[in-house]
């Protein structure tokens, strides 16, 4: 993530949770933050907890971040943002448990006042990541169709060329789903899974080859004694934990999509 992607993507985020853009350069944010945003990033507990205990006037704290890590100005005095700083961290951990799931519909820019249908659509994505000796990780988005049950790949990129709102615009209205979101979550998952079953499994049969040498190995240099050493075990168990081929997928996010029928159209086509 580039500085200049750390700043659109703070802002968004503080735009996302009602935080509002006190100043804004190309060079820093000052954010007004919420009570619910103060409680979040500031480690206040004990603030909060007085307040709460008195009944005073909360006072949520501004916040300025720079994200040019050439600025250099002695009367701005903020946290210094970049990749890997503990404050884009912790924003990071807290986009993951705010954002887990969201709801979106596209922007319609009509010019005439006409009630237009907007198709429900469920998305996911997800990170795939292959474990033996050797380590491997696939990011994987999906769409599904509500209607027709239609699933499309590469959907969140697709997504990001569309113009998304937390609104339902003016004049338009939202298509029932004919499939549940939880059904529509179900068969995302089923697809991913029968992906995985389709996938070629050589890497997993590779480590269980190397598995049974070493483990052969380390029988070898125990053979000669009647009662093994805790040692072997703790041996024996690092080779399982090495080799051992497993598949991990973790949801990272999802959300319910409302979609014109020009753009489902385009999806359900490609």
């Amino acid at each position: 993530m580039q500085q200049h992607e750390i700043h659109s993507f703070l802002k968004r985020y503080f735009t996302a949770n009602h935080c509002e853009i006190v100043e804004e350069t190309p060079f820093y944010l000052t954010v007004q933050l919420t009570i619910e945003m103060d409680k979040e990033l500031m480690n206040r507990p004990f603030y909060w907890h007085y307040l709460e205990k008195t009944g005073g006037i909360p006072n949520p704290a501004k916040l300025t971040l720079i994200t040019d890590a050439n600025f250099d100005d002695s009367n701005i005095r903020g946290e210094r943002i970049h990749f890997g700083s503990p404050r884009l961290h912790q924003i990071f951990a807290s986009t993951q448990k705010f954002g887990a799931f969201i709801r979106l519909y596209e922007n319609v820019h009509q010019t005439k006042p006409a009630q237009m249908p907007l198709h429900p659509w469920v998305g996911m994505n997800v990170k795939i990541s292959y474990h033996c000796n050797l380590k491997k990780d696939i990011m994987m988005s999906l769409g599904l169709h509500l209607i027709t049950g239609s699933i499309v790949l590469s959907f969140q990129e697709k997504l990001e060329q569309q113009e998304l709102s937390a609104r339902i615009p003016d004049y338009c209205f939202t298509l029932s789903p004919l499939i549940k979101p939880k059904s529509g979550l179900n068969r995302l998952k089923q697809f991913i899974r029968g992906e995985i079953e389709q996938d070629n499994d050589e890497w997993a049969a590779e480590a269980q080859k190397k598995w049974n040498e070493d483990l052969a190995l380390l029988n070898h240099f125990y053979e000669d004694m009647d009662e093994k050493p805790e040692c072997y075990e703790v041996e024996k168990q690092a080779l399982q934990e090495l080799y051992e081929p497993k598949i991990i997928v973790n949801t990272i996010n999802g959300g319910l999509f409302y979609l014109t029928d020009q753009t489902t159209k385009q999806l359900t086509s490609a």
